[in-house]
């Protein structure tokens, strides 16, 4: 013994304590450490869900621009439609007036054959 004071044992138990305080500073530490990486994680975790979150609203605008050029394509798809069936229309009825034509023509030149054959016939 070292000191006339101190009991019999005291230095083995002091560095007992000692021992099992360095002992939990360490456990602590390695606490602390693992915290610290959970954090990190969960700042990653968070991170990437942003991302995603980001990524879904890119993809519903994108789907929404879709939606919209789809619906402008159908549209001018019906109003080409339109367009087709009024230039048919157009072409019959042009159609119909030329064969009117051609007819009342036709009738023109049977008269003047007519009258040409009567002219022929008739003396002068």
């Amino acid at each position: 013994m070292s000191n006339d004071h101190t009991l019999p044992g005291a230095d083995e138990h002091a560095e007992q304590h000692r021992s099992k305080a360095e002992s939990a500073r360490d456990e602590a530490e390695r606490f602390r450490r693992l915290a610290e990486e959970a954090l990190q994680v969960s700042d990653l975790h968070r991170e990437a869900l942003e991302s995603v979150r980001q990524e879904r609203e890119r993809l519903r605008e994108t789907g929404e621009a879709a939606r919209i050029a789809a619906e402008d394509a159908r549209a001018a798809a019906e109003s080409a439609r339109h367009a087709a069936t009024d230039a048919v229309r157009a072409t019959a009825e042009t159609l119909a007036a030329t064969l009117e034509q051609m007819k009342a023509v036709e009738e023109m030149r049977k008269t003047l054959r007519d009258i040409r054959d009567v002219n022929k016939l008739e003396p002068n």
